[in-house]
């Protein structure tokens, strides 16, 4: 199973940009879809997560800002509006296999906020 992340790169604040997250390869039954974000020296935390039927989860500090979508059962994206200085970290997206229960992940995709 492979992750492909894309649309990273730089913003100036309160500016926009999507992510997205395509899974390719045998996953035996898709469930959780999710983006976590690792700033420099410390552990990657939960960003959002979408269930397979498309409930969301939102960490506080992007709700309202950040809204998390499938487009598929493979697919995920992150639409990130009002962008802070404070959400430039690395993204990961991640996809869970709920027979095996294991856990896949993208490469990451940096975000820079800066003026």
């Amino acid at each position: 199973v492979q992750l492909q992340a894309s649309g990273g790169g730089l913003v100036q604040p309160g500016g926009s940009l999507r992510l997205s997250c395509a899974a390719s390869g045998s996953i035996l039954s898709v469930g959780d879809m999710a983006w976590y974000r690792q700033f420099p020296g410390k552990q990657r935390e939960l960003v959002a997560s979408i269930t397979s039927g498309g409930r969301a989860t939102y960490v506080d500090s992007v709700k309202g800002r950040f809204t998390i979508s499938r487009e598929s059962a493979k697919t995920v994206s992150l639409q990130m509006n009002s962008l802070k200085l404070e959400d430039t970290a690395v993204y990961y997206c991640n996809v869970r296999d709920r027979q095996t229960r294991s856990v896949y992940w993208g490469q990451g995709t940096q975000v820079t906020v800066s003026s």
